[in-house]
């Protein structure tokens, strides 16, 4: 019996590795040329890469393609869907290995942060996933959706919370500083929590209080915070989001930073490539409404005569903490309904709301505020078109910008993505970056775009493990083929899948394997430098 066992195990195939990719042109990530190269994968990381000898038990011939370490999604919106499903489909099959939310913050309170990535890891991903936790979400837990100053108690209560979130393993804190209840925090609020933050190795991430007309006093602000607290800062989806100063802010913008870098504040940035925005229908109302809550504002949202006084105020431009993305988009005309979340509107989808207060015979804003309204409890989405082509080729080309879709994973592979906005950067925003800006444009070489996407967000994320191709680094691989790359979604067919990825490995496992969705969840949670801190303090307390 036992020599009889010992001929069967004899007679068994052995295998070097667990997967080889055999002759493709590997890119590292950093920047450097393609070589022609073996790469072997074993336990989850990198075992070799050159010629490879030894056999793998799964074999991909990468001969017409090029390997890339897996690309990341420096601002996704994936927090609560991948509680339902964790299989991202659409994020991996445009080659994203790894996805970075929490613009708005986690789907939970602080304390209950920890217990939500546990859950996230024993139910399964197939893409790694860190989060930050919301200033804003600290400032409601503490004083609620209010307008005015927080106490010292209260603010107290705020650092508690973002301490708390920190050593649950958030990467820091995030504000989204356009959206109400968020926009009433201060700079001297922001550098208090931002000093806490920074205290667990945290990074300050920002949608800033304005991208369009001041932009340029809003850079200033991120940088104070940063200066002040020594918190390094990432800039959400970077734009020049104002017609009138399109070819300029832009430039000066990135002059604003490179000074700021220059004299040591760690700020850089990410965008996402399409000239038109995507938010909630609610923006086009002035934040002042929503002073004393929520429910206040939906009472004042009503009153005809608040309303009359709100067209003006739309009519007059921006104002102090509040950034006019009607005026951005160079009015009604440039904002497009995108979901009504009501079947009585659908037939106006990807129409102006301009072309659609003519057809009803009301002033576009009365009808943007009427679907607001109607929409509840859920939020009406619109396209604000307000960036140019070459400021987003000039933004590109800044060496400090990663990318970032502003998107989430689709509960449904096809179907708009979690947060309900018809994008096309949910289905198509990282092939994008090759496809378009790199085979037709020629805006960045194919090594840059890919740096931009790989080792570059890895570095700003204190992801030292991932982001290039290196013996003893986590196999994160995204395998695509140059001529067929396509991101194909576009704003008439946001959903449209793109081609030409053909292998996605998470972890060394395939997920994407020949096109094609495996199953497979071997991402894992991504926790902040706080956590090692936390599980610290947690020990010793045992």
């Amino acid at each position: 019996m036992l020599l009889s066992a010992a001929l069967v195990r004899a007679d068994e195939p052995t295998y070097d590795y667990d997967l080889v990719i055999r002759n493709g042109r590997v890119l590292d990530g950093q920047g450097n040329p393609w070589v022609r190269a073996d790469v072997a994968i074993k336990d989850g990381r990198f075992a070799k890469i050159g010629r490879v000898e030894g056999r793998g038990r799964r074999e991909v011939d990468a001969s017409n393609d090029y390997v890339s370490p897996g690309w990341i999604d420096m601002m996704d919106q994936s927090g609560e869907v991948l509680l339902k499903n964790g299989l991202a489909e659409n994020k991996l099959r445009q080659g994203v290995t790894t996805a970075i939310a929490g613009e708005g913050g986690t789907p939970v309170p602080s304390a209950q942060v920890a217990d939500y990535l546990s859950q996230l890891q024993a139910q399964g991903i197939s893409l790694n996933f860190g989060t930050y936790y919301g200033a804003g979400q600290a400032r409601v837990e503490a004083m609620g959706d209010v307008a005015g100053k927080p106490t010292a108690a209260q603010m107290d209560k705020m650092k508690t919370h973002v301490a708390e979130a920190m050593r649950a393993g958030a990467m820091g804190i995030a504000t989204a500083l356009i959206y109400p209840p968020h926009s009433f925090q201060s700079t001297e609020d922001l550098i208090e929590l931002a000093h806490v933050a920074a205290k667990y190795d945290g990074i300050y991430a920002s949608h800033m209080r304005d991208e369009s007309a001041k932009l340029l006093e809003a850079i200033g602000e991120s940088i104070e915070i940063g200066e002040k607290s020594g918190i390094q800062v990432e800039i959400f989806h970077f734009k020049g989001a104002y017609a009138p100063g399109w070819g300029k802010l832009v430039p000066e913008a990135g002059r604003l930073i490179e000074a700021a870098r220059a004299r040591g504040v760690n700020i850089a940035a990410d965008m996402y490539v399409y000239p038109a925005g995507g938010t909630g229908l609610e923006i086009t109302v002035p934040n002042w409404v929503f002073e004393q809550g929520v429910e206040q504002g939906v009472q004042r949202l009503k009153d005809p005569k608040i309303r009359e006084r709100l067209k003006k105020e739309v009519a007059a431009g921006s104002q102090p903490g509040w950034s006019n993305l009607v005026e951005a988009a160079g009015g009604w005309r440039g904002v497009l309904l995108a979901n009504p979340f009501n079947e009585r509107y659908d037939r106006f989808r990807n129409r102006s709301l301009e072309d659609i207060g003519k057809q009803l015979g009301k002033h576009p804003a009365d009808v943007a505020w009427d679907i607001v309204l109607e929409a509840l409890p859920n939020r009406a989405y619109a396209l604000y078109f307000m960036m140019s082509e070459p400021d987003i080729e000039t933004a590109l080309k800044f060496p400090w910008m990663s990318i970032g879709s502003d998107a989430g994973a689709a509960e449904k592979p096809g179907e708009m993505d979690a947060i309900g906005l018809p994008h096309p950067r949910a289905y198509g925003n990282a092939v994008r970056v090759i496809a378009e800006y790199v085979k037709k444009r020629h805006v960045l070489t194919l090594e840059d775009a890919v740096r931009k996407m790989t080792s570059w967000p890895a570095t700003r994320m204190r992801l030292y493990d991932r982001g290039a191709i290196r013996e003893g680094l986590k196999a994160d691989v995204t395998i695509f083929n140059y001529e067929r790359l396509d991101d194909v979604a576009s704003f008439e067919n946001p959903m449209g899948s793109p081609t030409g990825i053909d292998y996605v490995l998470v972890n060394g496992q395939l997920v994407i394997d020949q096109g094609r969705h495996t199953g497979a969840k071997p991402g894992s949670v991504l926790r902040g430098g706080g956590y090692l801190a936390g599980a610290a303090a947690r020990q010793s307390a045992e």
